[in-house]
């Protein structure tokens, strides 16, 4: 691992420590929350996995922080990924000063590298296969609200729908973008 990788995984560490003593402490106050059976056969509330009956605001923001922060690295890993699978370094294509359109360079910045766009038939079907997964847990969703169907899957609905979402940004960046390293001097007038 880099040194700057373990910094920021130490940091985050220092941050949680405290937040996850806090989060353990016991509380006496929190109820299973309950339908009213009588009126209905729909469980709404009835979970996907089997989760503690009672948890404290402190233990839901630790949980919340790390599943954002996963989340985040699971983002960074699937953007390095398709970009390491779609650009390899240092290609045929890559280009010392050329290709660049003429904004890229003044009299203090100039093209470093150049490498263009696959702009490939693979990139075109990662789209719209994603594209497509969006619509399908679009309709998902408005069927589960619409309905009499139980809502709990709502939130697996709707984040799949960002990470598909995320997906696409990263498939279109990755396939339809040049790549340009810009060189500037710096400290200049």
């Amino acid at each position: 691992m880099r040194t700057r990788t373990i910094g920021i995984l130490l940091i985050v560490l220092v941050v949680l420590l405290p937040t996850w003593f806090t989060a353990i402490q016991t509380v006496e106050h929190a109820e299973e929350v309950g339908i009213d059976t009588e009126q209905t056969d729909m469980r709404p509330l009835q979970s996907i996995v089997d989760t503690p009956e009672a948890m404290t605001p402190a233990q839901v923001g630790v949980v919340i922080w790390l599943a954002l922060g996963a989340l985040m690295a699971v983002l960074a890993g699937f953007h390095r990924f398709m970009d390491r699978l779609v650009r390899p370094s240092g290609g045929p294509r890559a280009v010392a000063d050329g290709g660049a359109l003429d904004w890229f360079q003044t009299e203090h910045r100039w093209v470093a590298e150049y490498v263009g766009s696959a702009e490939s038939d693979e990139g075109v079907f990662a789209i719209l296969a994603l594209s497509a997964l969006t619509v399908v847990l679009s309709v998902l969703v408005v069927v589960e609200f619409f309905t009499l169907a139980r809502t709990q899957y709502v939130g697996l609905y709707v984040g799949g729908i960002f990470l598909a979402l995320a997906g696409m940004t990263a498939a279109y960046y990755a396939w339809f973008l040049p790549h340009v390293h810009v060189a500037e001097d710096r400290y200049h007038d």
